[in-house]
């Protein structure tokens, strides 16, 4: 049901090159006359690439041109790096001073076996703060 299927297929052979072997003639037939003519009159050929070369400069510049003005790229403030990256640092730095001490504060908690009204209440405003500095930070 499953066979191998054999082939005797070059590898190297693929479309491009089968199409390039079958019309090789008549591929170098039209370049060797484009060549000729080329050479036989080079004042010529040359006079009209330099004339094709200055149209197109001059309609580039005068037909083809873009009419609106570019748009102004906005503005911004200019970003002092160094403090700015202090200034991160600092904030991440006492976020995470803040993270502890609430951790710290919510294990304490924790591990007291009966909780108090005041107890259950201060580990529910501290989970809160956890859970807002988890939010604030993952942005």
């Amino acid at each position: 049901m499953f066979r191998k299927i054999h082939s005797n297929r070059d590898p190297n052979a693929t479309v491009l090159t089968e199409l390039r072997k079958e019309f090789k003639i008549h591929f170098e037939r039209c370049s060797t006359k484009i060549t000729q003519k080329l050479e036989s009159n080079f004042k010529v050929s040359f006079s009209l690439m330099i004339t094709l070369i200055i149209i197109s400069a001059g309609l580039s510049f005068t037909v083809f041109r873009n009419k609106e003005p570019a748009e102004k790229s906005v503005k911004h403030p200019k970003v002092n790096v160094v403090s700015d990256g202090f200034d991160q640092i600092s904030t991440t730095a006492a976020a995470i001073r803040q993270t502890i001490n609430l951790k710290q504060a919510v294990d304490s908690l924790t591990r007291k076996k009966n909780l108090s009204k005041r107890d259950s209440d201060l580990l529910d405003s501290d989970l809160i703060k956890l859970e807002q500095l988890n939010k604030y930070h993952k942005r």
